[in-house]
């Protein structure tokens, strides 16, 4: 098969990518309010890659960051746009796929890679999320510390987002013969 060929996406991998996206937008949608809400946004994230490969799930997280950020209501709390405190993190899910999917092309679709991938993932997404949510926060609401930023974004989401990247990896596990 040349180059080009493998290159196109199937009508199934578009409908795998489209089912995706609104997978991450319900998972948003599951929200727990707080600072920074507590959501399954980071489950549905880890999912797309894990199950339809950095590819494909990469461009399910586009979709769903693309149609968030032309108002339809994707994000947590039925939200919309790019412009919040929260953005950052919206915005990160795009690099830690892409991470994942760096990952996955060097070293493969094993499991412990794909766990690799998706820990440094999260931490891509809270680097993103946090300087995002630090810069809007401070020229809006006045001076923060790092320290505070991270108290309110980060470590309150740490075991919780384990907990997610367990359950991610043991459904990947359980569905990639089914979805891959």
């Amino acid at each position: 098969m040349n180059t080009a060929a493998k290159q196109k996406l199937s009508t199934r991998d578009l409908t795998r990518i489209a089912v995706f996206a609104a997978l991450m937008a319900v998972c948003s949608w599951i929200t727990i309010p707080a600072t920074v809400p507590f959501t399954l946004q980071t489950l549905g994230v880890f999912l797309a890659v894990g199950l339809l490969g950095g590819r494909r799930g990469t461009l399910a997280i586009v979709v769903y960051v693309l149609l968030g950020a032309i108002g339809m209501p994707v994000f947590a709390g039925f939200s919309s746009g790019l412009g919040g405190t929260s953005s950052g993190y919206i915005v990160g899910f795009v690099f830690s796929a892409l991470l994942m999917w760096a990952m996955e092309k060097a070293l493969g679709r094993s499991v412990p890679v794909l766990a690799v991938s998706m820990v440094l993932g999260l931490i891509i997404c809270y680097a993103f999320g946090t300087a995002w949510f630090y810069f809007a926060f401070t020229s809006t609401k006045g001076a923060v510390t790092l320290m505070t930023v991270l108290g309110w974004c980060v470590i309150p989401f740490i075991i919780p987002d384990l907990l997610k990247i367990a359950c991610a990896l043991l459904l990947t596990v359980r569905l990639r013969k089914y979805v891959g």
